[in-house]
């Protein structure tokens, strides 16, 4: 029977990102699985340490969403790490985040919230693909692990 399996909690993986802004940033097609694109811009670079190195990520608003009262303040950063492929999904995984958690240009990054995207239960999804930016360079080890039924 196909479940869903996480990694245990682990408090190491729950970071404070500090937020540089990229107010500049010109709109860009993400790119997804199934080919298609869609419209992103950046909305910052967030810096933080994990596990006793430094590592940037960029964070990403959607065009569309941000039109929606419900999702205006939805911030987006999809990742691949050293676990892709084999303990979790091939594809790379997401954690959704909100402006309105930023306090004083901070926020916290919880790896352990990382989730696989629809492309990991099944075909026919639009899953945007981590941007090179994201690629970390570690084994992240928390979070959801890939899925166990078929697909």
């Amino acid at each position: 029977m196909p479940y869903l399996d996480f990694y245990a909690p682990n408090p190491d993986y729950a970071v404070t990102a500090e937020l540089t802004l990229t107010p500049d940033a010109e709109p860009f097609d993400l790119a997804t699985y199934s080919g298609i694109t869609k419209p992103y811009v950046q909305y910052g670079w967030l810096d933080f340490s994990l596990l006793g190195r430094e590592y940037r990520m960029a964070v990403y608003q959607s065009l569309r969403l941000r039109q929606m009262p419900m999702y205006r303040d939805y911030l987006f950063l999809p990742f691949k790490d050293h676990t892709n492929g084999d303990a979790t999904y091939g594809g790379g995984r997401y954690i959704d985040l909100s402006i309105q958690d930023f306090t004083e240009g901070r926020i916290t990054v919880d790896f352990n919230k990382a989730y696989n995207p629809y492309c990991a239960f099944s075909d026919g999804y639009n899953c945007p693909i981590p941007p090179s930016e994201n690629h970390l360079e570690l084994a992240i080890e928390a979070g959801e692990k890939a899925f166990k039924g078929e697909h």
